[in-house]
């Protein structure tokens, strides 16, 4: 109960803020990490899918790409945040801890390997959740059951070694802080057309399970 307290007051004061500055009451953030990967790939996914929320949602997200540092104190001001790349990632011990309180205070964070971060993720997370481990979101997740419909769980968006799209969450006192999307490419569907010329079924689903995504963040 005291947890989900603190989730709502987050998201109020948050929507309060942001809404007296501007006619969006929130924002998915990019988190920018060290270590070298590309933080910034996909450039045109986050505004894609802030616009295709606020279409088939009735959201008001910000479609303007909001930058966000692991360590800052900005991150508190931002409810959703979407996470990528294709290599190393590394958080210092002061950014683990931020990025530790960001999420047990109510954020979200949303992870997609871009293909070449699972190894560099599943270590830099055990610096911020130590105590938690991975658990696979299977089909019959509630992330799979919101305003889209995925009965067999996660969609493949892209092929890389043959193996299949896989989601895990990390779990703090019985909420969802975290889903990592694996072997999926999720954001790379959310790419302008012309990036990837993926098949418009495919970019449908990838913008539907993102949607999904912002709506389950949102709602619990």
């Amino acid at each position: 109960m005291q947890n989900r307290l603190i989730r709502v007051c987050f998201l109020l004061l948050l929507s309060l803020g942001i809404a007296k500055a501007q006619p969006y009451s929130l924002k998915i953030g990019k988190l920018k990490y060290k270590g070298g990967g590309d933080w910034y790939a996909n450039p045109s996914a986050v505004g894609n899918l802030a616009r295709f929320c606020n279409q088939q949602l009735q959201t008001k997200i910000d479609p303007n790409e909001v930058v966000v540092e692991v360590g800052s104190a900005e991150l508190f001001t931002i409810a959703f945040v979407h996470m990528t790349g294709h290599g190393n990632v590394v958080f210092s011990r002061e950014e683990a801890e931020n990025l530790r309180q960001y999420l047990i205070s109510g954020g979200f964070l949303h992870i997609d390997d871009n293909y070449g971060m699972d190894k560099f993720i599943r270590r830099e997370m055990k610096k911020v959740f130590p105590e938690l481990e991975w658990k696979e979101l299977g089909p019959g997740h509630p992330i799979y059951k919101q305003k889209f419909s995925f009965p067999k769980g996660l969609p493949k968006i892209h092929e890389h070694d043959g193996k299949p799209a896989q989601a895990f969450g990390l779990y703090w006192q019985g909420r969802l802080v975290s889903v990592y999307t694996y072997e999926c490419d999720l954001s790379d569907g959310w790419e302008d057309p012309e990036v990837h010329n993926d098949p418009q079924d495919v970019r449908l689903k990838a913008l539907q399970m993102g949607a999904n995504l912002v709506q389950y963040a949102f709602s619990n």
